[in-house]
């Protein structure tokens, strides 16, 4: 009897595994998902592959081929998507349309009349330009859903301390060059116009040009003439945890402090809204306060077992129709905040983040608005 418990056991574990829910894969999106970068991104940032699981998997890569394996898995296998590829430092004046015309050239390959964008950081303020010169263009609102991760919509305090170390241009290069490395040297880059755009107000008023997010939202809104749904997903973390760049800077240069209220940049630190006075609280991602993240419906991300992870809308947080004006619970409320960095989201690793069902979510999610 006990040479057959072996075999009992593995009978057992089978059917109990058999009577757990399957994973199923995410619905595939009615139009394709276009990925928008973040600043300094391209191909990849850092070395990795932007988009990517730690392994550098696109999570946009269906399972279509025979015994594929370098692919996700959590997404149909007739799902379409496309990596955008704009200027790595720029504004998002310059890189929003740049992804215009990056977008217009898939759709005429594709065959497509609409599309889906997912930007992450600044690839989310790039792609409500794009969207915006896609709507002129064409005469009707191309873009379906845009989705955010991880966005300066209103600024980030980063941005104005790199501008702020000063003078000259050199110390501008030199404190990008020690986050993004090379890339800020590289042909068609302007660090300090990228640089410029992501602090809420115009940084310098006698440099003969309107910069800042603030000025870009007016410019570049939301708007149901240029997409037909806006959604964002958020991100913060604090600790050990997160990105050794990332704590670098909130380590031993400053706490980013994103989760006190103000309409305009109250304690003039380069992003909306104004710090607590509470430093050691997880409301930034490294690089991006709480208060400047929300876009449209704030999303929350559930993590599950034994199935698909989802997303859906936070009906708490309500909606941010003006970018420049969101309440003061949208700008403080820790509700659905994703606990990652700023990194963490798009592949930057190692570590212990699922990318390829996070997006595996979001285009189940899409699927369901687009």
């Amino acid at each position: 009897m006990k040479q057959q418990r072996p075999l009992f056991l593995a009978v057992l574990a089978l059917g109990v595994l058999n009577s757990l829910p399957a994973s199923a894969a995410a619905e595939r999106t009615t139009y394709p998902v276009v990925f928008a970068h973040g600043m300094a991104g391209f191909d990849d940032i850092l070395g990795y592959d932007y988009w990517g699981d730690d392994y550098g998997t696109f999570v946009g890569d269906p399972c279509d081929g025979f015994l594929e394996v370098s692919c996700n898995g959590d997404i149909n296998s007739g799902q379409r998507a496309f990596v955008a590829a704009v200027q790595p430092l720029q504004s998002s004046d310059v890189r929003g349309l740049d992804l215009a015309n990056d977008i217009e050239s898939y759709m005429a390959t594709a065959g497509v009349s609409h599309v889906n964008l997912v930007g992450h950081s600044q690839g989310g303020l790039d792609s409500r330009k794009a969207a915006r010169v896609l709507r002129e263009r064409k005469g009707y609102p191309v873009v379906k859903v845009l989705l955010s991760i991880s966005s300066p919509h209103r600024g980030s305090p980063v941005a104005k301390y790199v501008l702020d170390l000063g003078p000259g241009v050199t110390s501008v290069l030199d404190a990008l060059f020690r986050i993004y490395g090379d890339v800020v040297y590289g042909p068609g880059n302007d660090g300090i116009a990228a640089v410029k755009s992501l602090v809420y107000n115009d940084y310098d008023a006698n440099d003969g040009k309107t910069t800042g997010a603030k000025a870009f939202n007016q410019a570049f809104p939301i708007s149901a003439s240029y997409a037909s749904h806006y959604a964002s997903l958020m991100t913060a973390q604090s600790g050990l945890s997160v990105n050794p760049a990332m704590y670098l800077v909130q380590s031993f240069l400053f706490d980013i402090d994103g989760d006190g209220y103000c309409l305009d940049d109250c304690d003039n630190d380069g992003a909306s809204g104004k710090g607590d006075g509470w430093k050691a609280e997880d409301d930034d991602d490294g690089l991006v306060g709480i208060n400047s993240q929300q876009m449209g419906y704030r999303l929350r991300y559930s993590e599950q077992w034994f199935s698909l992870d989802s997303i859906g809308i936070d009906s708490a947080l309500g909606y941010v129709s003006n970018i420049n004006a969101p309440s003061s619970l949208q700008m403080t409320s820790s509700s659905s905040l994703i606990n990652q960095d700023h990194m963490d989201v798009i592949g930057l690793g190692p570590d212990t983040f699922d990318e390829m069902e996070f997006y595996a979510a979001i285009f189940n999610y899409v699927a369901k608005n687009d």
